[in-house]
Order: structure tokens, then sequence, then C-alpha cells
């Protein structure tokens, strides 16, 4: 039975969905002015984890990831550029869907676009500001008012009275109390902007989201995803918003994930500590960054460093080397499988414990090491089961040979494939030096050997 751990009850709870067999799941998204980070990648991957299992345990699922393409740091990257606010976002989510896809992450169901919801967002302000949650100031801005929720930093645990009595209101500004937030910006000059009921502007970025999951999902859904630094402000901020608006628990289950981080401290594009998907990319395959973003629980927090990416490189070579020149049975359900299957529902059912449900997955790989010496048809099934589990995690989508190989292309592997068989020529004939030789030779290309039964195979070190 599957457990969530839930962000505002700060408890694992048992899941049961609104509707029986349906999810309505919704995940904040990238805001799109640069390319994603290994910190958007954790976000991108658990998620779509969390989707495929559910899939795989008999729901239908709706999955809504939003997008940001509206924001103060978008206006001023594309004004630094000197191009236009759509040609910058357009570029950037092309580069996010480039980034998502390499890495195997399932497409959502709907990827609404801020720009394109401002008439739902403009409706749900109006219907704040009526039912006495929000209010319009005299500089143009619209506000929610906090102190008209009861329920704010719920989510979150925060103090009403200990974060005011943090804050300070600026001389110039126009809101009641330090802490409500804005809902509409006044336009400035030369910014895009969008006509409303209080003049020329655009959206705060809480609304948003409030604004878009209703609309895609309804008034009460499910499951809100997302990272742990969404908590407050942003998260607490929908609640208010969602539930001021409607009247009824906006959300079941929150989820958020935990951290990146390097040196301990989060990855994060404002501290310049992040390495960008694209730039990991470069040196690993990216089933090795979604590998090494899956050995830790969500909720933890993972540390980044190459020395974590080389051993989930090491993983997934023994796991590919394992199903090397193995047929694999297609047939295979994991849910079907008496001995592994329970055990990695029970893993996955403990909230969505990807680091367990690897070592499951672990114990499978050794037992079919056992089995392809003994019985093709058991390792057939064993490697079957592997690819069925890899299926839930979205793992082993290619083959064996082309992950071992590294995209090497035929010239490259013919090379190979002549050294090899010069170096074989040579231990035949007893030339010791000269085998050693080539197997140097082919070391300095970044090829790994192995002898087994007679036979020598070759690897992408």
């Amino acid at each position: 039975m599957l457990q969530i751990h839930n962000s505002l009850t700060k408890k694992k709870e048992i899941f049961t969905p609104i509707e029986p067999g349906k999810v309505k799941l919704y995940v904040c998204g990238m805001t799109v002015y640069d390319l994603c980070h290994v910190g958007h990648a954790r976000v991108m991957v658990v998620f779509d984890v969390v989707t495929r299992y559910l899939r795989a345990s008999g729901y239908d699922v709706i999955y809504i990831r939003n997008i940001t393409d509206i924001d103060d740091k978008i206006i001023a990257r594309a004004n630094e550029n000197g191009e236009s606010i759509q040609s910058l976002t357009e570029r950037f989510i092309a580069e996010m869907h480039q980034d998502a896809d390499a890495m195997g992450v399932v497409r959502p169901d709907q990827e609404p676009k801020a720009t394109e919801a401002m008439g739902d967002i403009i409706a749900m302000i109006e219907t704040l500001i009526e039912k006495g949650f929000a209010y319009a100031a005299d500089n143009g801005d619209v506000y929610y008012d906090v102190s008209e929720f009861d329920g704010y930093g719920k989510l979150s645990g925060r103090n009403i009275e200990e974060l005011r009595s943090g804050e300070r209101v600026a001389v110039n500004e126009a809101k009641n109390d330090p802490l409500d937030f804005v809902l509409w910006k006044a336009a400035k000059p030369e910014e895009p902007s969008w006509d409303s009921p209080w003049g020329n502007g655009r959206p705060g970025w809480h609304i948003e989201c409030s604004a878009m999951s209703a609309t895609c999902l309804g008034e009460h859904f499910d499951i809100h995803g997302g990272g742990q630094d969404l908590q407050f402000p942003h998260h607490e901020n929908e609640i208010a918003q969602s539930e001021g608006a409607h009247g009824c628990q906006s959300v079941n289950y929150w989820m958020h994930n935990g951290f990146v981080r390097i040196d301990d401290e989060k990855m994060s594009k404002s501290l310049g500590n992040f390495f960008t998907v694209r730039e990991v990319l470069a040196q690993y395959s990216p089933e090795v960054i979604r590998y090494f973003i899956l050995t830790s629980h969500y909720r933890s927090p993972l540390n980044y460093s190459d020395e974590s990416l080389e051993q989930a490189k090491s993983a997934l070579t023994r796991y590919y080397t394992a199903l090397r020149d193995i047929e694999v049975a297609t047939d295979v359900v994991w849910q079907d499988d008496d001995e592994f299957g329970p055990r990695f529902r029970e893993a996955m059912d403990d909230d969505f414990n990807t680091a367990l449900a690897l070592s499951v997955m672990a114990d499978v790989r050794q037992a079919l090491n056992k089995a392809r010496e003994q019985s093709d048809e058991q390792a057939s099934y064993l490697a079957g089961l592997l690819h069925s589990f890899g299926d839930v995690l979205g793992l082993f989508q290619q083959a064996a040979e082309a992950f071992l190989l590294g995209g090497q292309d035929d010239d490259e592997s013919a090379k190979v494939e002549d050294l090899i068989l010069a170096r074989n020529t040579a231990r035949t004939e007893k030339d010791w030096a000269k085998a050693d030789q080539v197997r140097d030779e082919l070391t300095a290309m970044g090829i790994v050997l192995e002898d087994n039964a007679g036979k020598t195979t070759w690897r992408k070190a």
C-alpha cells in the first residue's frame, strides 16, 4: 500500500486518490531564462519516477508541469541579450526539453505557460478581491492580504507574527502588511504587460501556479510537487491563494524533493555554484545522471561530485555488462515475480524509495550473473525482470552494447576490433611484449578489455 510523506502534515500517509483509479499531479516547473542545472534535473527525474510508478500501479495519471515564461529574470536576460522575451523563452524551453529527453524524462501531459494563462490569472485575482483576500493598492499593484487567511504558515510551519517581526515595510511600499505578497504588478516602462481591471501589468509569480493548476486539474487535486526551496514562500502562498479563492482544500499531498548540494551548500544559480545538465552530459551518459539522482531518497540531500557520478557510471556498467549478449525476455511483468517483485513494490510503496529499489535490482543482477552460466532461460527471464524494473525507474532504455561502447562509430569500432585481434594473435604466439603494447594502446584510447572464457569483450572506460 503506497505511502507518501506529506509535507503538509509532516508524516507518511497512505495514499488515497480523490477519484478511485485516477491521480491528478501538478509540479512546479522551470523559469526559462537559462539552461537547466542538476537541481532542475532532480525535480524532473523525481516526478518522472513518481508518475511512472503510479502508472505501473494501475493509476490513470494526469501530470501537469508548468513553465514560467515571464518574470524579472527573464526580462533582464532578454534585455542583456538584446532579444525578444518570446525568442529567449522559446529557445530555453527547447533546451529544457532536450535535456529532459536525454535523461529519459517522459513529457508531462500538459505544460501550461504563464503567458497563455492571463485570463485565468486575472479571474482568480478578481475572485480573491471579491472575497476580501486581496486589495488593489494605490500604485497599481494588487496584493494578497495574508491577515485574512487563517491557515497561513501551515505548510512551512512558519509563525505569522515571527515572520512579520522579521520584516519591515519600505517607505514607498504600498502594501498594508510586510507579509502581503503581490498578485499583479503594475506595468513598468518598456516591460511586457497585459490589460487588466487594475491597469496594464503582469502577474506575480505565485498566482501563476494557483491559476494554472486549477484550470488543468480542478480546484481540488491529489498531489502537488516541487523542490524543497519552493515550500516557502511559493507553495505557502499557493495554498493561501487557492483555498482563499475556492473555499476548499486545494491539495491532499504535498511532496518536496531535497536540494542538490555542493560543498554543503544548495546548488543554485543565485549562488553561482551550479553545473548545467549540458555540462555534465559532456562527460557522462544521460543515464548516469539519472542513476545518480535515484541513488538517494528524493527527500534527502543529494551531494554532487565527480566521485558520485563515477560511482553511478560504474554501477550502470555492471548492469549493462550483466545484460550483454543475453536474449531479454520481453513478456516479464515485475508484479508477477514472486521473489523480487514484492520487495521492489515494498521499496517504492515506502514513499518512492528508489535507493532501496536499486538494492533489489542489484540482487537481480547478481542472480542474473549466476544464471548466465547455468540456464539461458532463467538468464533471459532475469534480464527481462531487470528491464521491467528499469521501466519504472527510467533505466536500461538502450541496448547494452550501445551503453558499453559509448557511442563509437563504425570506423572507431573497427579499429578497436583490429587491435584486439592483433593482441589475441600476439598472445597465441606468446609474444607478450606485443600483446601488452597493444593493450596499452587500447587503454590510451579509453578502452577496457575483459577476457572471459576464451573470449575478449570491450567497452569504453
